[in-house]
């Protein structure tokens, strides 16, 4: 094995030179025409990451957010790893009053999901758009819901690659009522006040009726995106159902259907942005803001510690719980007895 250490590595010319860190230090002032390595104006590796590289583009006070939108979309705060109509929600509109903030990109990453979310989350792009420029810069995924949420965009920037379309609507209700009958020896009876008070559960199969009613609701929902989409796009509804009904597409095909503006990736989605805006200096601002790294694992580690300690004051869990002990009759007669004989007075002292 030649590499086996910084010699080695020195000799095999993999690395140039081999020092400590006040030789460095002196050798980096040198190079910017400084004498003195203490004078050396040094930068943390978390601000650098924050100053994006704009070919050449000066900084300047506006700013252009780009909101990352990306997994699944569901109700709610969402995490990391999915969509949160309420968060995500939140943060478009942040962006939007924020008045430096002068346009908006959206990078979107996701496979869709509910649909009320979606329309949701479409909302505040479509009011986002009437403040500033809003451009969605599409992933690998921008499909179903992920579509619906970049519909309203001014423009649409997709990946040669990205699967986007799939403009369409589908429920599904899980029967239980064979397994829990045939596996566990399990029947239900039901009362119920109206024919449609246990619509949806999941210990029978839907009526002929449930099943008109949630087909129409199916409906009308696809009807709703193929509006959106078409007012977003400018096509008619016609043909958005033409290119929709579930149907996946390429960015480039995507392109040639119109259901998106140009081919890129996020670097592009950025320049027309700052076109739209008419921006030449600017600043990059990443939405939701993102802990610090190094600040989530210390974080992350002061709160395992914290559990050491506890475990430690407080000492090994004790045996479980039993079962109540159990009482004979007279016992609680006692009981009763005696509170029946608790006379007002004591009652209020």
């Amino acid at each position: 094995m030649l590499l086996q250490n910084a010699t080695d590595a020195k000799r095999l010319k993999i690395v140039d030179e081999i020092k400590y860190f006040d030789e460095f230090s002196l050798f980096m002032a040198q190079k910017i025409g400084k004498k003195d390595a203490n004078t050396l104006p040094l930068i943390s590796l978390n601000k650098y990451s924050k100053t994006p590289d704009k070919s050449g583009v000066k900084l300047g006070m506006d700013k252009i957010a780009i909101i990352y939108a990306v997994g699944d979309i569901g109700n709610g705060e969402g995490d990391d790893e999915t969509i949160g109509s309420d968060k995500l929600s939140a943060t478009i509109r942040k962006a939007r009053l924020d008045e430096k903030i002068k346009a908006i990109v959206l990078r979107v990453n996701s496979p869709g999901g509910d649909a009320l979310a979606s329309e949701e989350i479409w909302r505040e792009v479509s009011l986002a758009k009437k403040a500033k420029p809003v451009i969605v810069s599409m992933g690998d995924l921008a499909a179903s819901g992920g579509y619906y949420i970049s519909c309203a965009a001014d423009k649409i920037v997709a990946q040669p690659n990205t699967l986007t379309g799939s403009i369409g609507v589908f429920g599904l209700l899980f029967n239980a009522e064979k397994m829990f009958k045939n596996k566990l020896g399990i029947t239900t009876d039901i009362y119920k006040t109206n024919p449609y008070t246990d619509m949806g559960t999941i210990s029978r199969p839907l009526t002929s009726s449930e099943t008109q009613i949630l087909q129409k609701e199916v409906d009308r929902i696809y009807e709703v995106f193929t509006r959106r989409v078409a007012e977003g796009r400018g096509l008619t509804q016609a043909n958005v159902d033409s290119i929709g009904q579930g149907r996946v597409w390429s960015g480039i095909n995507a392109l040639q259907n119109g259901l998106a503006d140009t081919l890129g990736g996020i670097e592009t989605a950025i320049a027309i942005a700052a076109k739209h805006a008419k921006l030449t200096e600017y600043r990059i601002i990443q939405l939701p803001e993102q802990k610090d790294p190094v600040q989530e694992l210390v974080e992350d580690f002061s709160t395992k510690m914290k559990t050491k300690y506890m475990k430690e004051d407080l000492g090994p869990p004790g045996p479980p719980l039993g079962p109540p002990p159990r009482r004979s009759l007279s016992f609680y007669q006692t009981i009763f007895k005696s509170a029946n004989n608790i006379s007002v007075n004591s009652v209020k002292s």
